[in-house]
């Protein structure tokens, strides 16, 4: 007994001070954040009351308060009846004390109520102190990210283990106090020094200090600015708004956020642990209860309404998997998204992901059996590699599930012969397949037969108005054990948020060989429409139609911008017969003409497209109808994208605001965006805030010609043509 085990209290000690501290650096980065939450939502609850009629205290006391005199005084709102107070009600004509306490009584419940309910909505195009102290607060928490929840998690619990033990084994850091112990002491001192060098080797592998420490400084690290707070705010809101709802408690109805699921269901989901280990994004509390129900249902259709993150409840799942010891999963997917989920893998975990696509897909699979990870497939691919044997993969996850719904279709016999050999089997659609009891059957038959035989053929549309099964709590009961849908009405507790999304697509051979002549003749416009040119096999124009066609299926309206007509011309053709058609509005529609274009497409029932040219339609037109954003091609000034956005992402819109930017990989949409994006954070956090920065965005936008020219080149040079051609001037 002595130095030995003074040195490993001691690097017991300095673990639990560590643990402490970034336990208290999260609570104060925390509270801060509540600091400067309370005065905004206390002054949007008090704008709620202040227009909230004097009449609706009847409702909170069924009737019973007279409320004449009051409405004569000139008190007509709640927030005007609490500011006045008892003194000054006891004061009007015909209200006593006990009408004047009930009164205040009514008062304060509906004034709980809305405290309770209204949610504080960011705005960034209107900054202000209260909300730029709100968004820094936030960016610290959001910028340390999961690693310092996960910290936090561990720290909390290896403090509760080290400090009675660093207290027990006091006696043994030196000979006298054990001499001095009884020997009650001396046992647990002893037993305590055993368990204190277990604890700490289990922490040392672990690299527990180091979690700590890096933890600790992330925590207390702030932005750099309010400018790059804003600016990381406006690419990152979702996470903003995530965290900003947990901390405030504001939380979706639990039900909503459970998809109505019956109780039995619910509760045996929610016993479901999540491993995080292997994940690097954090969950709201809706997407954490998805991933939850796939792990705990094994079989399952996840019908989340598009925008929900459907991708990152998947990818959770993955990654628990991956930490309970699985290996191998399978991603199969549309073309058109296969870029965006090997992105979205690598990002948001830290499992290897293989792309099992093009002529050496074989070759990738036979890489991807023998090391493992996650691989992502097209349908048509997935029926040339063999299926696998029992218990090899540990996730089968089906994107766009919709599109096997005809079991016909060889692509849905092989889907489905993969998701009987697979024990884990994840179909992701955003359709909302209620709708289509029939369609929906035959998915559901691929997962579980007996809920599928539950399901008859008539159910549905040929049910009748009163009777249908779709939509109704009988199907959602009898779907329940496979289904789980969440609408985003239901489900996000914030304001509308504008949700951005980079559609990386890989170009057709078709496409590719229009790019490789547009670039032969250095025409850098061209190259920027090139995969729209052959329209029949353009990669891009079938995400666009699928974007379209999910938005159209949710009654949602969609805007599509481009800066080229032609490529306009191109999408109106491809989707005359799909959806509803608007425009496209050009610079050559009078101002008067666009703004009944505009009117109209607001004013039609259901959903519907509105075409028009980015520059264009970009500024002065009010398009709140859309909550769907299509921009064809990247721009080159970030600005003009920015202003088309703000059409409908501003005052007035209802629903959450999604932006799909399509692009293409390797190209001049890689090379344009790797050019700008460093100095659109800056520039576009400047333009917000500058009335003279809005009002010319050629002031922080990098010279077209020079742009132009530069990427030209590079092409040239990387497809082995460079012959010094001048490139043609920007369309």
């Amino acid at each position: 007994m002595g130095r030995a085990e003074r040195e490993l209290v001691a690097s017991g000690t300095r673990l639990n001070t560590a643990a402490c501290d970034v336990v208290a650096d999260h609570g104060r980065a925390v509270e801060a954040v509540r600091a400067a939450l309370t005065p905004l939502h206390d002054a949007a609850a008090q704008r709620e009351l202040d227009v909230l009629p004097v009449a609706r205290l009847q409702d909170v006391t069924e009737g019973r308060l007279r409320l004449d005199h009051v409405e004569q005084s000139g008190l007509r709102t709640v927030g005007e009846v609490l500011a006045a107070g008892a003194y000054r009600l006891r004061q009007l004509p015909g209200v006593g004390r006990r009408t004047a306490d009930q009164m205040l009584a009514a008062a304060r419940s509906l004034s709980d109520a809305v405290h309770e309910t209204v949610a504080v909505h960011i705005d960034v195009d209107r900054p202000e102190p209260g909300t730029t102290a709100l968004v820094m607060a936030l960016h610290t928490l959001v910028e340390a990210g999961p690693d310092a929840v996960r910290a936090v998690a561990r720290a909390t619990g290896t403090a509760k283990r080290l400090e009675p033990l660093l207290a027990a084994a006091g006696p043994a850091t030196g000979r006298l106090r054990m001499l001095l112990a009884g020997r009650e002491k001396k046992a647990r001192a002893l037993a305590a020094v055993t368990e204190l060098r277990s604890l700490l080797a289990d922490a040392e592998r672990a690299g527990l200090s180091e979690l700590f420490a890096q933890s600790s400084v992330d925590l207390l690290r702030g932005p750099s600015s309010d400018l790059a707070a804003w600016a990381d705010f406006e690419l990152r809101s979702a996470e903003y708004y995530g965290l900003l709802a947990e901390i405030s408690e504001q939380r979706p109805d639990t039900a909503a956020a459970e998809g109505f699921l019956p109780d039995e269901i619910a509760e045996r989901v929610r016993a479901q642990r999540l491993d995080d280990t292997h994940r690097r994004v954090s969950l709201r509390g809706y997407q954490a209860f998805g991933a939850r129900f796939v792990l705990a249902q094994r079989k399952t259709i996840l019908g989340d309404e598009m925008g929900l993150g459907k991708t990152i409840q998947a990818i959770a799942v993955l990654a628990h998997l991956a930490a309970e010891g699985q290996r191998h999963f399978v991603v199969v997917c549309p073309a058109s998204v296969l870029v965006n989920w090997t992105r979205e893998v690598a990002a948001r975990s830290a499992l290897r992901v293989t792309l099992l696509h093009g002529p050496d897909r074989h070759k990738a699979f036979a890489d991807w059996k023998g090391r493992g990870g996650v691989a992502v497939t097209t349908f048509d691919a997935l029926r040339g590699f063999p299926e696998p044997g029992s218990g090899e993969v540990g996730l089968f996850v089906v994107d766009e599930a919709h599109s096997v719904k005809n079991p016909k279709t060889k692509r849905s016999q092989a889907v489905a012969r993969w998701a009987e050999r697979c024990e884990r089997t994840l179909f992701m659609t955003g359709t909302p397949m209620e709708n289509r009891v029939v369609e929906f059957r035959n998915l559901v038959g691929m997962l579980h037969s007996g809920v599928a035989e539950s399901l008859a053929e008539g159910d549905g549309a040929s049910a009748g108005r009163d009777g249908a099964l779709a939509g109704s709590v009988a199907f959602r009961k009898a779907v329940a054990p496979v289904y789980l849908r969440r609408n985003q009405q239901d489900v996000l507790t914030e304001l509308p948020s504008l949700q951005r999304t980079d559609e990386w697509e890989e170009l057709s051979a078709s496409d590719e060989e229009a790019y490789r002549e547009a670039v032969q003749a250095g025409n850098f416009p061209a190259m920027r429409r090139a995969a729209y040119q052959r329209p029949e096999r353009s990669a891009k124009l079938e995400r666009l139609r699928e974007i379209v066609e999910e938005a159209a299926e949710n009654g949602q309206k969609t805007l599509v911008f481009s800066y080229f007509k032609d490529v306009l011309r191109v999408v109106q053709d491809a989707l005359a017969d799909r959806v509803t058609l608007f425009g496209p509005l050009t610079g050559g529609v009078p101002a008067g003409r666009r703004q009944q274009i505009v009117d109209d497409f607001t004013a039609a029932p259901g959903p519907a497209v509105l075409l028009a040219q980015i520059q264009t339609a970009g500024v002065g037109l009010n398009m709140q109808a859309a909550s769907v954003v299509v921009i064809c091609e990247p721009q080159i000034k970030p600005t003009v994208e920015h202003q088309a956005v703000g059409r409908a992402h501003r005052m007035g819109q209802v629903r959450p605001v999604r932006v799909h930017r399509l692009l293409a990989t390797g190209g001049v949409d890689e090379r344009l965006v790797k050019m700008l994006e460093n100095k659109t954070r800056l520039f576009d956090a400047y333009a917000r805030r500058s009335a003279v920065a809005e009002a010319t965005p050629d002031a922080v936008d990098v010279s077209d010609t020079d742009l132009a020219r530069r990427i030209v080149e590079d092409e040239q040079a990387r497809l082995g043509m460079a012959d010094g051609r001048p490139a043609a001037e920007p369309a």
